[in-house]
């Protein structure tokens, strides 16, 4: 969910290619752009159409996506099915990837082997590594620098991540790869070291390190400074370093992508709203550190949901983790629990936080014993002889 929120840049491509305009009343800026043929946005290459329909590839939905692959001159679907064929891929999952990303098929067949290459260090499985491309084909065939992927897969291998961790940075977080490999290391290093300035011990380093890299990869797009700065500004805040290292861990090290000002307007809203003590709004933030990471503008939803619903501010004081649920799933798990005649507006909230597994699970036990007959039906009877 966390991951959603994070602002990820444009990734380079294995090939250059051309985008044409959506309308002809705009035209694009292009200057930075290689054109590798002039035709007309009513010119396709018919050659590229009719090897896509032997692979039963739909033309119609490629058309609708992203039909400038169409107008290529230069196209490579025969090799780039070969490719997957050779992975094992069956044809509808070579149907599959091509229309997904069709851009494949303008991308170098020397250059897209050399990705298999470099994605089989970390996923030798031939059939799980198909699965991982037709689920994430874009980051298989967009990548700059192949050799700088290669040294930071080697990198991640000797800090101890598993090969399925790095397999999964390399299909859903490639902007991490795109680093040179020396500040991949970098930031290795100052995460580190600040975990053991606020108090962290060596024999924990390295667990805490790769439970950190395993949730938030991005972590590794931050700089040194801003780092730095989160850490002083909460430490201004009254925070020891003990609760600061709880907030890393609880927040899976997105505190150390918030910048003091986000920070500083979370904090004096929750004031604000809960008429507490700094004191007090320490120990709140404790209790639920997403306090700090949320924006105003979430929190201020996310409580005037639970408003609508009846429940009190002095309820969510109570238990504050409560607004690390969506406003949806706050409905949702209050009308279950009104089938069972729990009224939480003049209740505690404990049922209603928790994941989904959690919570239902408590849900199924109030159920069972909700339906609990008084008697115990196999008890025996005493009946008079």
């Amino acid at each position: 969910m966390f991951w959603l929120l994070l602002v990820r840049s444009q990734p380079y491509r294995l090939c250059s290619f051309r985008k044409l305009p959506l309308t002809p009343k705009y035209k694009p800026f292009v200057a930075c752009l290689t054109y590798t043929t002039d035709r007309q946005s009513n010119n396709e290459n018919e050659r590229t159409v009719e090897k896509l329909y032997k692979f039963s590839v739909d033309i119609k939905k490629i058309r609708r996506l992203k039909g400038w692959v169409l107008l290529e001159d230069k196209t490579y679907v025969e090799e780039i099915a070969n490719i997957l064929q050779e992975l094992g891929a069956s044809e509808t999952s070579i149907a599959h990837i091509l229309e997904c990303c069709p851009e494949a098929i303008v991308c170098s067949p020397t250059a897209v082997d050399t990705q298999r290459e470099l994605w089989q260090l970390v996923c030798k499985n031939k059939e799980k590594l198909v699965k991982l491309i037709k689920q994430f084909p874009e980051s298989f065939f967009i990548v700059k620098d192949q050799e700088n992927q290669k040294l930071n897969i080697q990198f991640f291998q000797e800090l101890g991540l598993k090969n399925v961790i790095i397999s999964r940075f390399l299909t859903t977080a490639p902007n991490i790869f795109l680093n040179p490999v020396e500040r991949n290391k970098q930031m290795i290093k100052i995460l580190q070291q600040s975990y053991l300035n606020l108090g962290g011990s060596e024999a924990n380093m390295k667990v805490w390190l790769l439970k950190l890299l395993s949730q938030n990869p991005f972590i590794l797009l931050n700089s040194s400074a801003a780092i730095k700065e989160t850490l002083e500004f909460l430490q201004e805040q009254g925070f020891t370093n003990f609760e600061i290292l709880q907030f890393v861990s609880k927040l899976k090290g997105f505190i150390f992508q918030l910048c003091p000002r986000s920070i500083q307007n979370s904090i004096s809203f929750s004031k604000n709203v809960f008429k507490c003590t700094d004191h007090d709004l320490r120990q709140l933030i404790l209790k639920c550190p997403a306090l700090l990471y949320y924006s105003v503008t979430v929190l201020d939803e996310r409580i005037q949901g639970l408003l609508k619903e009846g429940i009190s501010i002095a309820q969510i004081r109570e238990a504050p983790m409560v607004l690390e649920l969506t406003p949806q799933i706050i409905q949702y798990r209050i009308r279950k629990l009104n089938s069972l005649g729990y009224r939480i507006m003049d209740r505690d909230l404990a049922n209603l936080n928790g994941t989904k597994k959690e919570f239902e699970a408590s849900f199924g036990k109030m159920q069972a014993k909700k339906g609990r007959p008084v008697f115990n039906p196999v008890a025996p009877l005493n009946v008079e002889e």
